[in-house]
């Protein structure tokens, strides 16, 4: 960020080093989490950057997250996979609410993260299950991108979750996301 790389999501400018967001505990990963700050050189807007390992507006991590996605992709109910996970049901029951309303846009963006980040690669074929057809998009997306930049990032080896956190801007689970039409950005009421 210091040198000026990371561009703004909102304009074309570039986000600059703007102190750092409140620390937060996060179910899931030890310690706190202290996010980085950053504002826009162009539009002036701040933003908080999330590691790859949290989710926009959640306070579990992306890992106990996609354990949720994995159990009930496996057949699950919400009561079984909130008791092996120590989660509230409610919680559980909100996230495959959220995750089952989009089991179709998200398998898509995967597969296109898949496509644009790798060469040759092949789609999935289908499993009978929309679960399991977007674990699999899912599979897809990180082999492309463990194939393109390599498998050790900057927090360790690159695990499925975070690249489902990285594809989806941490948004996995927020409202208009992914968008509806080609190009959107931002924005999507109206197309």
């Amino acid at each position: 960020m210091a040198t000026g790389k990371v561009d703004c999501p909102d304009c074309a400018g570039v986000l600059r080093p703007w102190g750092w967001a409140r620390p937060r505990g996060v179910h899931g990963i030890t310690g706190v989490v202290r996010p980085r700050r950053a504002r826009c050189s162009g539009c002036s807007v701040t933003h908080v950057l999330l590691p790859v390992t949290v989710l926009v507006r959640r306070a579990y991590a992306v890992v106990v997250i996609g354990a949720a996605l994995l159990a009930r992709a496996g057949g699950s109910g919400h009561r079984r996979i909130a008791v092996e996970l120590g989660v509230p049901a409610a919680t559980v029951r909100g996230w495959l609410r959220v995750m089952g309303s989009r089991l179709e846009a998200t398998r898509l963006h995967l597969l296109q993260v898949a496509h644009r980040a790798g060469v040759d690669q092949p789609v999935p074929k289908a499993l009978g299950c929309p679960w399991r057809d977007v674990l699999a998009a899912l599979g897809a997306a990180t082999a492309a991108l463990i194939g393109r930049f390599g498998g050790f990032g900057v927090i360790g080896p690159v695990t499925a979750w975070q690249v489902a956190a990285a594809c989806s801007a941490g948004r996995l689970l927020s409202p208009g996301w992914p968008s509806r039409w080609p190009g959107a950005t931002g924005n999507t009421s109206c197309p």
